[in-house]
């Protein structure tokens, strides 16, 4: 299946000279969406992970079902103010400026096995911040897994040794 058909690219947003990627049309197809969660699931089957991290927001869409399909447990990793409970915090950088992701602290018990979920892998600084999480937590990461990866910006190069599987590579700059 050709997904990068499917994602719908849009000019100068949100800012000029970035190409962004909507997934939104690639998950509004249901032979897509289940091809993707299924392929994402298989490449982690073996490795047994006890938990899926998916962060706010596209990687909910994609982290759910993943966890679903492999029989995990699936662990919400949003922006400040959003979690009830008591928080571990991190800030971080990023392409557009500064931002900050929250984790209950109780969400993954050390040693716990951890598959990194998100949309889009760019410059890896909200995937490598949620790893720090993770990690805070004691959790295990045994990989990341991403519907696309913007290859020229090498945010696979902020993740350490575990695999990394992206379903889609752009060679473009954004």
């Amino acid at each position: 299946m050709n997904l990068k058909e499917l994602i719908r690219e849009i000019p100068d947003f949100p800012q000029v000279g970035i190409s962004f990627k909507d997934i939104s049309t690639v998950i509004g197809n249901a032979e897509a969406f289940h091809y993707i969660i299924k392929e994402l699931a298989n490449h982690y089957r073996a490795a047994r992970p006890e938990v899926v991290v998916g962060v706010e927001s596209r990687g909910y869409i994609l982290g759910a079902p993943v966890a679903y399909e492999l029989n995990a447990g699936f662990i919400l990793v949003r922006k400040p103010g959003k979690l009830p409970a008591a928080t571990e915090r991190i800030d971080y950088s990023l392409e557009y400026g500064e931002n900050s992701l929250e984790i209950h602290k109780d969400a993954i018990r050390p040693g716990q096995r951890v598959l990194i979920v998100d949309d889009i892998l760019a410059t890896g600084g909200t995937v490598s911040a949620t790893a720090e999480l993770v990690r805070r937590l004691g959790g295990e990461i045994i990989g990341y897994a991403f519907l696309a990866e913007l290859d020229a910006l090498n945010g696979r190069a902020k993740l350490g040794d575990a695999p990394v599987v992206s379903l889609v590579h752009y060679d473009d700059p954004e």
